[in-house]
């Protein structure tokens, strides 16, 4: 029991005794009678929100992360009152609010515990700043997990970490370095094969304790604002991630284009050096999509103009770079030179954009350009104002994606690396001061980027990269896990740190293929290239400080490797191109960590390195030198070796003999793996056929494949293709039966069919039931077939 000396000696104040409750449509207010109150508003039967205020009334309730459009409605809602507490029961969950303190119990249905208040809620008053640093502390459970928390530089499993959020720029960070340069305070639970989730809404630095401090109590706690948390009941681990994933938003469909290969520097430039990259590129037979200008293609680092010394005519260049199949992106920063005769600065000095001390006078600091005044993003008229500025270089010189970089907001040359935390921000009409708005300016600078390239790039669809991000961040933009290090460790953090995004909500991410400083040896890149083409984003980028790390910087072996890498990348295309639909469509992550895949495996909950590509591709990077296999975690299921076809039972480590130019793939039996003939970069032939790499199994498994037009917005108005495969597999006959749905009619007309693993020779193919004659003599188990079929049976002896 907590006594009154306690108390007092911690410094932290508690709720009292209800005194009150009131019941509305879907939320339930708790009055106490120290003016706190809770309201817990019931979103879905399985997502409850828990509001805390210790004054007696609530501020407006305003959001940046929480998606307006997200699901919402409940099934059942029923509030009694007992003797000792209150209960909120839904169809998924009981939820008990103690009377005496506040505390909360949340159960499953058959009374099972999900989550246990400790201490529960409480706070203490912030005498330097005003209002409270509010907390809350909650029992593990036995054997309780955790995941999540975006990109953090850890292990997969957090429990017995304390981690940060507080956007910060770090360059070359180390393997469990905090803050990094993301907010996304949304984690995972596990125990008792339940899974629930917690996003904690509030954007002040905040912090996270997995039983590090006190062995079974896991806390959460900001600097400021309220205590705001959602609670998210699985049981699946992908129920707590889908239903956080639609809270918090959804991106719309990349083009195509952005899913290939792309190449950036610090810096390529004059225009000599980057047509020397591209032209390299289509030499070597090395497919790649996107060419990346960093801030050497601007006039003295002022955004939105360029260095016509270096890019005499940029608008030229990049309609030639087009014409070779290269979409051009460049970086635009968030300070602006402070320079009476720049355009962008007398703009937003007119119109009093730049954000402020609480003194009045602009904030100044040091960026590349030298001193800069910043735009107040969360003001969204400058929004406005900012999206406007990108017409210039979207519409009229043809640049096809913009990077946002130093955004956490990072700043030089001062002891904490960004603004003083006295600046003021608009925070859409709910004015605060930065210790607030830092955590979301730079989702705020990437939602008013996107909203400009959107704008200018339509009927096209727009690409844009951020490196700082809040949660709810990736419905305007894709990200890059920022400063890495080319080091066999950081691969190794790339690798979490990709999955983590995933499970965070966040897929459409990569890293610093290589690493981003210092140079790696050719090994190191080979690795790190066949780790980086199953990742979402995939992009080599580095620093100009530490050598070239172009594929051809290193040996012809090197060069092959990543050649036949990427072709791989580009020859998947499809599949990963129906990952990112299933992501936009149902929340899915693109990336699964094993957890993800099967979470009543209790060795999959300590698993880093193997992850789940989409649905069916198991990968295992390889994550030191000199090695010729390693030992993995093949999970439940039945799975063929990608480069042997060897077929393997899951559940069971087991070692992996892995050549230079191969790690680990697995494909799971069963699927049907579409592929396109490589290209060198999206759109550069037409194709006649698809390629379906079917997997015998003996049992079912669905596959999907979704196309459209891989650009525009037709496929709004349905014209896409879905297509459905269910697999049966028997011991003498394997049948694929197709549903399609959608208006869109894809360019090819037939598709290559590879049979593998067939465990019997084959006699006879039927087509929608109808005998079709071929040699079985010759047959090699591959078939092509039109397009248009509905089932297809493959008979054996």
């Amino acid at each position: 029991m907590i006594t009154n000396t306690e108390l007092e000696y911690k410094g932290d104040l508690y709720p009292s005794k209800i005194v009150s409750f009131e019941y509305e449509v879907d939320s339930v207010n708790f009055y106490t009678d120290n003016k706190v109150i809770l309201r817990v508003t019931i979103l879905r039967d399985s997502l409850l929100r828990f509001r805390f205020t210790t004054k007696g009334y609530f501020s407006k309730d305003f959001s940046y992360a929480i998606d307006k459009s997200h699901s919402h409605g409940y099934n059942h809602l029923a509030v009694k009152e007992e003797t000792e507490y209150y209960e909120i029961l839904t169809s998924k969950i009981k939820c008990h609010i103690k009377k005496s303190d506040l505390r909360i119990t949340i159960y499953d249905l058959n009374d099972t515990i999900i989550l246990q208040d400790e201490l529960g809620f409480h706070w203490e008053e912030n005498y330097e700043f005003g209002g409270n640093i509010v907390k809350t502390t909650k029992h593990a459970q036995e054997g309780e997990c955790y995941y999540g928390l975006g990109d953090k530089a850890t292990q997969m499993n957090l429990k017995g970490k304390r981690l940060e959020n507080f956007a910060t720029d770090q360059y070359a960070y180390q393997k469990d370095q905090e803050p990094l340069y993301k907010s996304v305070p949304f984690y995972i639970g596990l125990h008792n094969k339940q899974a629930y989730g917690i996003f904690f809404d509030n954007t002040f630095r905040s912090f996270f304790d997995f039983c590090q401090e006190r062995r079974n109590i896991t806390s959460f706690w900001a600097e400021g604002g309220e205590m705001n948390y959602y609670f998210i009941y699985g049981p699946e681990v992908k129920e707590v991630i889908t239903t956080y994933t639609d809270l918090t938003g959804k991106p719309e469909l990349p083009p195509l284009w952005a899913l290939g290969y792309h190449q950036c520097k610090w810096s390529y430039y004059p225009e000599s050096k980057v047509k020397e990259i591209t032209s390299k590129f289509r030499e070597l037979k090395i497919p790649c999509d996107a060419i990346y200008l960093d801030i050497d293609y601007m006039d003295g680092f002022r955004c939105f103009t360029w260095n016509k010394d270096y890019f005499p005519d940029p608008k030229r260049m990049v309609a030639e770079l087009t014409e070779e199949g290269f979409k051009t992106v460049v970086i635009i920063d968030p300070g602006i030179k402070i320079d009476p005769n720049y355009w962008v600065y007398n703009e937003a000095l007119e119109k009093d954009y730049f954000c402020k001390r609480a003194d009045g006078p602009y904030m100044k600091g040091k960026v590349w350009p030298g001193e800069c005044n910043f735009p107040d993003y969360t003001n969204p008229e400058v929004r406005q104002w900012w999206a406007g500025l990108f017409k210039e270089l979207i519409s009229e010189i043809g640049v096809k994606g913009v990077w946002n970089d130093m955004n956490e907001p990072a700043v030089m040359e001062v002891p904490n690396k960004t603004f003083p935390m006295d600046v003021r921000h608009s925070y859409d009409g709910n004015f605060c001061s930065h210790r607030k708005a830092h955590n979301i300016y730079g989702m705020q600078m990437a939602r008013a980027t996107y909203h400009g390239v959107k704008k200018f790039s339509y009927p096209k669809r727009p690409f844009v990269i951020t490196r700082s991000a809040y949660s709810g961040t990736q419905r305007y933009t894709s990200s890059w896990t920022g400063d890495n290090v080319a080091t066999w460790e950081h691969l190794w953090i790339a690798n979490i740190q990709v999955q983590r995004m995933c499970i965070s909500g966040m897929s459409f991410t990569g890293s610093d293929i290589g690493g981003f400083a210092e140079q790696p040896t050719g090994e190191l890149y080979t690795r790190w290239i066949q780790l980086g083409v199953f990742h979402p984003f995939c992009r080599t980028h580095s620093s100009g400080d530490h050598g070239n790390q172009e594929p051809w910087a290193f040996d012809e072996e090197v060069i092959d490797i990543t050649r036949k890498f990427i072709n791989l990348r580009y020859q998947l295309l499809p599949y990963l191109y129906t990952m990112f639909w299933q992501y936009i469509e149902d929340g899915v992550p693109m990336l699964k960590p094993l957890v993800y895949f099967d979470q009543d495996d209790i060795q999959t909950h300590y698993r880093n390195d193997e992850f789940i590509f989409g649905n069916q591709i198991l990968v295992c990077p390889i994550l030191e030198p000199n090695a010729v296999g390693r030992r993995m975690y093949v999970p439940r299921g039945n799975w063929y070796n990608y480069w042997t076809n060897e077929y393997i039972a899951g559940g069971k480590e087991v070692w992996v003999d892995t050549k230079y130019d191969e790690i680990p793939v697995f494909v799971k039996a069963g699927a049907i793996i579409p592929k396109y003939p490589i290209q060198q970069y999206v759109g550069e032939i037409e194709f006649d056929e698809l390629t379906l790499d079917i997997y015998y199994f003996e049992g079912k498994e669905k596959s999907q494949v979704y196309e459209d037009a891989h650009d525009g917005y037709d496929h709004r108005k349905g014209r896409f293709s879905y297509l459905s495969f269910q697999t049966t597999g028997r011991p003498k006959d394997l049948i694929i039966q197709l549903h399609k749905e959608g208006k869109f009619e894809t360019p090819y007309t037939k598709y290559r069919i590879n049979l593998i693993g067939l465990p019997f020779k084959v006699t006879g193919i039927e087509i929608d039931n109808a005998p079709t004659v071929f040699d079985v003599s010759t047959f090699e188990n591959v078939l092509i077939i039109p397009k248009e079929f509905n089932s297809l049976r493959i008979i054996g002896e």
